[in-house]
C-alpha cells in the first residue's frame, strides 16, 4: 500500500511504483460525496441555480464546486465539523425498517425534492467513479473470466440506518474498521475514537480515545509503558473481548473490553514504512488468544496475548496488506503489494503455494469455515475464490460494479460471503449456489468496513459521508413458513 508522508499537515500517499504523490483530499473529491451532491441539487430545486442542467451532475463537477468548502478538512475531522454541513443545519433522523417499507430512502436522502432521480444519480456514479489502481488498467483486463451471477436475492433485510453513528476512514485503501461481536453490539472507528454501538439500546459509548496520550495501565514485558500520543488508527479488530487498534506508525494498542484502561502497547517497527495494514484476532490451537499484524514493512507478526509477547515474525518480499489464518490454524493467506499472493505455513512462514491470477494489489482475504476454500479481494475489481486442494488457479472470479474489493467476510456458518467495494455496493453471495446468486446492497457513500455478527443474524456496514455517514444494519432473512398454519 502507499506510504503516508504527512506533508504540511495533510495526508499524502506516495505511489511507490511511479513516485507520484497522491493527495488524500484529491482522492475524496475524485470519489465525490453524496452530501455535496444533495446540497447542490437542493439549491437547484429551490431556484438558486436555475440554469444548472441535469447532465452536469457528474461527480467531478460536484466535487470541484465543493473544493473550497471542504478544503483542509480530512476524513478524521470532528463531529462538530461534520455537523456544520448537515443539510439545513439540522440532524436527519434514523431510518427504520418500517419507514423503508413505506418508501423512505434508507439513508434519508430527499430524492423527491431533488432535480435528479436516484436512478439517474446511480447511473452517473457508475459512469464517473474512478477506481484507484496501482497497476494501470488492471480493472479492464480482469473481467473476462468472471462468473455471471443472478441478482435479486434477499439474504439480509434492512433494519436501521443509525445516523448518530459516524463511521470514518483514515486511509483510502484500508477498510477494516467495523467489527460486530454480537447481533446487537458493534465496534467502529469514529474520528479519533473507537465507539461501541448497541443496536438494541440505540446507544453509543466511547471505548478508546487516541486523540491524546494513550499508555498501558498494566505492566507486561515488552510493553511500551510510555505509550503513544495522537495515534492515527489505520486498522481495527475486535474479538473475544479483545480490541486491537493498529496505527500509521506501526503502533499496536491492545485493550481488553472487560478491563479498565489499556492492557498493552507495542510498536512493530521504527521503519519509516511502518503502517499497520490489518489485524486479525484468533484463538490458537492451545486456546490462547493471539493476533496477527500485517505491516507495510513487509512483515507479518504474531502476538500471544496470554503472555503479552511477540511469538513469531515473518518477512516477505513486498508490503503485506492483509492476512487470514485457516480455521485449523495451519495456513496463512498473505496478500499485499503484488498481484500474486501466497499461502504459507503458519508456523514457519514458508511458502506452500503462490496465488496467481489477480492483476493488481490485494487488500482483503477471508477463509470459509470449512477450511478448504478462501477468498481474496483485489484492486482489479475482483474477488477470487480458491480451493486449497488445487491452488494452480482460482475456482471462481466475482466482479464488483466499479471499484476495488476492499473487504471480505464469510458468515460463521459458511452460507454467505460479503464483498465490499470502496463505496456504494456490498455484495452478499450464496455460497451453496456456487456463488451464482447474490444480494446487492445499494447505497451512497464510502465504506469503512463490513461485519457479520458471530451468530450470522446481523450484517453491519459502516458508511462515511460528511452528511449521510452512518451505520447500516441488516438482519438475516428467515422464511418461517411453518408459522402460516397458525394464522
Amino acid at each position: 500500500m502507499e506510504v503516508n508522508l504527512g506533508v504540511g499537515g495533510e495526508d499524502f500517499w506516495e505511489v511507490e511504483d511511479d513516485d507520484v504523490a497522491y493527495n488524500s483530499d484529491t482522492w475524496r473529491h475524485q470519489r465525490g460525496s453524496v452530501s455535496g451532491f444533495v446540497r447542490k441539487s437542493m439549491a437547484h430545486y429551490q431556484g438558486e441555480d436555475a440554469d444548472y442542467a441535469v447532465d452536469e451532475y457528474d461527480m467531478e463537477d460536484v466535487d470541484d464546486d465543493m473544493d473550497d468548502e471542504f478544503r483542509d478538512r480530512d476524513i478524521g475531522s470532528s463531529d462538530s465539523d461534520i455537523d456544520e454541513f448537515e443539510f439545513s443545519n439540522s440532524k436527519i433522523a434514523d431510518t427504520t425498517a418500517v419507514q423503508a417499507r413505506g418508501g423512505k430512502d434508507i439513508q434519508g436522502i430527499p430524492w423527491e425534492r431533488l432535480s435528479i432521480t436516484r436512478e439517474k444519480y446511480r447511473q452517473t456514479r457508475l459512469e464517473q467513479y474512478k477506481n484507484y489502481e496501482n497497476i494501470p488498467h488492471s480493472g479492464e483486463g480482469s473481467g473476462k473470466d468472471c462468473k455471471i451471477t443472478e441478482k435479486g436475492s434477499t439474504y439480509y433485510e434492512f433494519r436501521r440506518n443509525a445516523r448518530s453513528v459516524k463511521s470514518t476512514i483514515l486511509h483510502f485503501q484500508l477498510r477494516n474498521l467495523v467489527w460486530a461481536t454480537s447481533k446487537h453490539d458493534v465496534y467502529l472507528m469514529s474520528h479519533s475514537s473507537v465507539i461501541h454501538w448497541s443496536s438494541l439500546a440505540l446507544a453509543k459509548s466511547e471505548v478508546l480515545n487516541v486523540s491524546g496520550h494513550v499508555a498501558p495501565s498494566e505492566k507486561h514485558p515488552g510493553s511500551l509503558l510510555e505509550g503513544f500520543s495522537q495515534t492515527q488508527v489505520s486498522t481495527l479488530a475486535v474479538k473475544d473481548k479483545l480490541l486491537v487498534a493498529g496505527g500509521f506508525q506501526g503502533e499496536l494498542i491492545c485493550k481488553h473490553l472487560d478491563r479498565p484502561g489499556v492492557s498493552y502497547c507495542s510498536k512493530t517497527t521504527y521503519d519509516d514504512n511502518a503502517i499497520t495494514n490489518a489485524v486479525e484476532i484468533y484463538a490458537s490451537r492451545s486456546g490462547a488468544v493471539h493476533f496477527t499484524s500485517s505491516n507495510n514493512d513487509c512483515g507479518v507478526r504474531d502476538f500471544d496475548m496470554e503472555k503479552f509477547q511477540l511469538s513469531n515474525h515473518f518477512r516477505f518480499p513486498w508490503p503485506v496488506n492483509h492476512t487470514s489464518l485457516s480455521p485449523n490454524g495451519k495456513l496463512l493467506v498473505i496478500v499485499g503489494d503484488n498481484p500474486d499472493g501466497m499461502v504459507v505455513d503458519s508456523q514457519t512462514g514458508k511458502t506452500v503455494m503462490p496465488l496467481c491470477g489477480h492483476l493488481d494489489f490485494s487488500f482483503a482475504s477471508s477463509w470459509h469455515p470449512d477450511g478448504v476454500t478462501f477468498a481474496t479481494g483485489n484492486q482489479d475489481k475482483t474477488c477470487q475464490i480458491w480451493d486449497v486442494r488445487n491452488l494452480s488457479r482460482s475456482v471462481a472470479v466475482l466482479k464488483g460494479n466499479f471499484g476495488a474489493i476492499r473487504s471480505l467476510r464469510y458468515t460463521s456458518d459458511g452460507c454467505y460471503l460479503a464483498m465490499a467495494e470502496p463505496a456504494d455496493f456490498v455484495h452478499v453471495y450464496d455460497v451453496k449456489s456456487g456463488y451464482e446468486k447474490e444480494q446487492e446492497i445499494d447505497f451512497f457513500g464510502e465504506i469503512s468496513g463490513i461485519s457479520f455478527s458471530p451468530d450470522t443474524e446481523s450484517l453491519f456496514i459502516g458508511v462515511w459521508d460528511r452528511t449521510y455517514g452512518s451505520l447500516l444494519e441488516y438482519g438475516r432473512h428467515r422464511n418461517y413458513t411453518y408459522l402460516d398454519s397458525l394464522i
